[in-house]
């Protein structure tokens, strides 16, 4: 029999619903498998297991509030809680108390889900590692910047979780660690109470085991009167996926060329209509204008911890902040300018085509404190695009392979609908 931590977060949701399931249960396992792997993963900035334990109670004993009800989300630390301390990954707000909740937490929470509690970020969810370790092999990296979400879900700590993504901080983890990660179209949820890190690319992440949990963790973030139903139409007809190599092919390592190749067969074999989409130059040169739009929001964002608290700065996040400092505006600009042609560049495709299947990382996760891969998740988030990861294949060293596929701005909803006609035919994960 599953324990209740291994089920999918709308399987537990069902159970709770028709009560075959507790929430406290639910709650126990978690807490459980969290008890016996946290010294070895390390995903958990701050739980408050009686917290978390009297929460189900509550729910156990009201009718449902929403769709998540009694459900546990873990959410990332960089993002405001009213119950628990919001640190950010660094000793400057060790201990810092919000005075309320951010917008997608209250949201969460209105739909009855349980905040289990805050996942490790890296500094402010840049460059520098947290301590947390990959599930499948702990001398690998996790990702970052939203490793603990990915993390907990990859070893059945929690089954949804919050992240965000600004260059590739919720597709990396997330296919490193094999599990979903979901990265809206820009501007989909209120990112109110969650710190910014550029502002002009900030995201929510979304992160699960599955496409349904993942559809089932957006509809309540929408923040609408009306929630969506169940979720996407099924798709009705093979869709038209362009195959997107991206302008750093080159740098793709051996595991994932062969996912990648297997992804191709595996949805021709399918049905699916494929076509080879070559970019234009501009995006690869988007990519160096990606790096001045962040140094400098970042640097304008973080400019009273850079003042004040310099030596508690990490060494590569200083430099970052100093090097935005000294950006001249008109720089700036430009970058702005050059991301916006390449999102008008980008859009015809997507009458061609129904979403764009892409790498999610370079290769599979290189080791602890090893530098990650920033290439192939960054040109979707600077053009604004959704983008979903699933973990279809796996190395010889048993590290997941994850790919990545892209939708057209504003096509959430198409997109999970392929992501989940795409996870039918390529998962779970199948050795390369």
């Amino acid at each position: 029999m599953t324990d209740p931590n291994e089920l999918s977060a709308l399987e537990a949701a069902q159970r709770i619903a028709d009560g075959r399931l507790t929430s406290e249960a639910l709650i126990h396992t978690c807490l459980e498998r969290i008890y016996a792997r946290e010294d070895i993963i390390g995903a958990w900035a701050h739980l408050d297991a009686d917290h978390a334990v009297a929460e189900a109670k509550q729910c156990d004993s009201e009718p449902a509030r929403g769709p998540l009800h009694g459900v546990p989300v873990g959410i990332k630390d960089i993002i405001d809680t009213v119950d628990m301390p919001t640190a950010q990954g660094s000793p400057i707000y060790a201990g810092n108390q919000p005075a309320a909740d951010a917008a997608c937490v209250a949201l969460l929470r209105e739909a009855g889900a349980i905040i289990l509690g805050k996942t490790v970020t890296t500094e402010f969810a840049a460059m520098t590692p947290g301590k947390t370790r990959n599930p499948h092999n702990p001398d690998h990296s996790p990702g970052g910047s939203s490793s603990g979400s990915a993390a907990a879900i990859a070893d059945f700590m929690v089954p949804l979780a919050l992240g965000s993504q600004t260059i590739g901080s919720t597709i990396r983890p997330s296919t490193y660690c094999g599990v979903v990660g979901f990265k809206s179209s820009y501007g989909s949820f209120s990112l109110a109470g969650m710190k910014p890190q550029a502002p002009s690319m900030d995201a929510l992440g979304l992160m699960a085991r599955s496409v349904d949990d993942i559809v089932l963790l957006r509809a309540p973030l929408l923040g609408v009167a009306q929630l969506p139903d169940a979720g996407p139409d099924p798709v009705s007809q093979p869709p038209r996926i362009g195959v997107s190599r991206s302008p750093h092919w080159n740098k793709a390592e051996p595991e994932m060329v062969r996912a990648m190749e297997a992804a191709v067969q595996a949805l021709e074999d399918s049905g699916a209509a494929l076509e080879e989409i070559v970019l234009e130059p501009e995006f690869a040169d988007v990519l160096d204008a990606q790096w001045t739009i962040l140094m400098f929001e970042c640097s304008r964002g973080l400019r009273y911890e850079l003042n004040n608290h310099a030596d508690a700065l990490s060494e590569p996040l200083r430099n970052l902040l100093e090097q935005g400092r000294t950006c001249p505006y008109d720089d700036y600009l430009a970058a702005l300018d050059l991301a916006a042609r390449c999102r008008a560049l980008i859009a015809p495709i997507f009458d061609r085509v129904d979403v764009l299947l892409t790498p999610s990382a370079a290769g599979p996760a290189p080791l602890f404190g090893a530098p990650t891969d920033l290439l192939f998740q960054r040109l979707w988030t600077v053009l604004h695009l959704p983008s979903i990861t699933l973990p279809a294949y796996v190395s010889a060293t048993g590290l997941p392979v994850g790919i990545q596929l892209v939708g057209g701005l504003g096509s959430d909803s198409n997109l999970l609908s392929i992501a989940r006609w795409v996870e039918e035919r390529v998962c779970p994960a199948t050795p390369i």
